[in-house]
């Protein structure tokens, strides 16, 4: 299983809507809204690194109001 934190900006007023639309995404483990250089933060796992790139790029990414994403692979040391 991989893991991952999605970072994401959105549109100005849109990190509510953003947040909730993602939390009901199939792989998202938590979505908060967070205030500083990014809008909300999400943990996301998926069986492997191909399968988490999809979610990010089909799933997560076409959510209405996101700008931009940043995608941190959880590692184990």
């Amino acid at each position: 299983m991989v893991e991952a934190y999605i970072l994401i900006q959105t549109e100005v007023g849109k990190a509510a809507s953003v947040v909730q639309e993602i939390a009901g995404i199939d792989g998202v483990t938590s979505a908060d809204p967070v205030t500083g250089p990014y809008d909300a933060v999400v943990r996301a796992q998926a069986p492997d690194v191909d399968a988490l790139g999809k979610l990010v790029v089909a799933q997560i990414q076409s959510a209405v109001g996101i700008t931009r994403t940043l995608t941190c692979p959880i590692i184990k040391l």
